[in-house]
């Protein structure tokens, strides 16, 4: 099949394939680079430059947004014609490969999502670096099965970008506290030394509390909320920080090779959780306000202004390996290089470390006894 072929093939769906311009096969975006390479034939083409600019979007753009569908299909799927081998791959996600060729397919998002991605931070980890990661993090696991340090060898890694959106707002906060004011008062006491009573004094801090009111002003940028529902929130927060500096236009290139998972959480939703890790930090602000050395926040009242927000897609590797019957996750941040994931532990090891413990601990006595 041609390159025109290519290309027609894969737009009849709505979505698109990038042929290698040396021997006609697909490219996928290649980590770390600003380039496209073939899995065949090794060769390297750039990315297409962006012909747009990160955008912020107010709340009010909403309204006027058309709805778009979330299944495009029937089922909740995309159906992908590959041009490569002419096969069908029923997907929800943005960019998949083909399930039969492995032919690299990127979706439009224009046809199906509401709010459009206005950026990405690109693969930055190809997969030998991000077994390097994990095989540093594995040898770094304390009681962990010595099967466990295999694992960066054997197992599959999969490269998807998960969608966060993120916001900006300007916060005028209003409150009400106390400062706390340390001060010290002597206090007289008895106690009984070699056995008769004795009368002592001490000193005994207290704190002196006074009303106070003001108010703070923070401007926020790019407050993080993830827009999936398929990955823990509490997992991914542990990926963080990311280079959110190093983000790119969006570009469909960078998506080829590599899973591409919609969003399911509404920038209106993500905005609850954004405004509540905004309050955190308006409220240590408050607390360096009010001085002194304690502080009670009894009030606040937040107002916004200039709040906007975008659609990112981030680059995580997965990977899932079975151990004694149980099916263990871990994560990779692709830009950063840091490791979270669950793990196993080896019962014998920590048996052994106890022993040793008690072992240590009754010669540390044994000593002792013989001075």
């Amino acid at each position: 099949m041609n390159t025109e072929e290519q290309e027609a093939g894969a737009a009849g769906t709505g979505s698109r394939s990038y042929p290698c311009q040396a021997c006609g096969a697909t490219v996928e975006f290649a980590p770390g680079s600003d380039a496209m390479r073939c899995p065949y034939c090794g060769h390297e083409q750039a990315v297409a430059t962006a012909a747009r600019e990160v955008r912020e979007h107010g709340f009010d753009e909403l309204a006027a947004l058309p709805a778009k569908p979330r299944s495009p299909v029937a089922g909740g799927m995309r159906t992908y014609l590959c041009p490569g081998c002419g096969a069908h791959t029923e997907s929800d996600d943005l960019s998949v490969n083909c399930q039969f060729c492995a032919t690299a397919l990127v979706a439009d998002p224009e046809a199906t999502e509401r709010v459009q991605p206005e950026a990405v931070v690109p693969f930055g980890l190809d997969r030998d670096a991000a077994r390097d990661a994990l095989r540093s993090w594995t040898s770094s696991r304390w009681f962990a099965p010595s099967r466990l340090k295999k694992v960066s060898e054997a197992e599959t890694f999969k490269g998807s970008y998960l969608p966060h959106w993120t916001y900006d707002a300007q916060t005028a906060t209003s409150y009400r506290g106390q400062r706390g004011t340390h001060y010290y008062v002597t206090e007289t006491y008895t106690t009984t030394e070699d056995g008769r009573s004795v009368t002592k004094t001490r000193q005994v801090r207290r704190t002196r509390w006074s009303n106070v009111s003001g108010t703070v002003s923070r401007a926020f940028d790019d407050v993080l909320v993830a827009g999936t529902s398929h990955v823990g929130h509490e997992q991914l927060d542990k990926l963080t920080p990311w280079p959110l500096e190093e983000a790119k236009p969006f570009q469909p290139e960078y998506l080829a090779g590599f899973r591409t998972v919609r969003y399911d959480v509404e920038p209106e939703d993500g905005l609850v959780t954004a405004k509540e890790r905004m309050a955190t930090v308006i409220k240590s602000d408050c607390r360096s306000d009010i001085g002194g050395d304690e502080q009670r926040v009894t009030s606040l009242d937040t107002q916004y202004s200039a709040l906007t927000f975008k659609l990112m897609l981030l680059p995580v590797w997965f990977l899932t390996y079975l151990y004694a019957g149980t099916s263990w996750q871990v994560m990779v941040n692709a830009r950063t290089a840091e490791v979270i994931g669950e793990r196993p532990y080896s019962k014998a090891k920590i048996a052994a470390a106890v022993v040793s413990g008690l072992v240590i601990a009754a010669l540390i006595v044994l000593l002792v006894m013989r001075r």
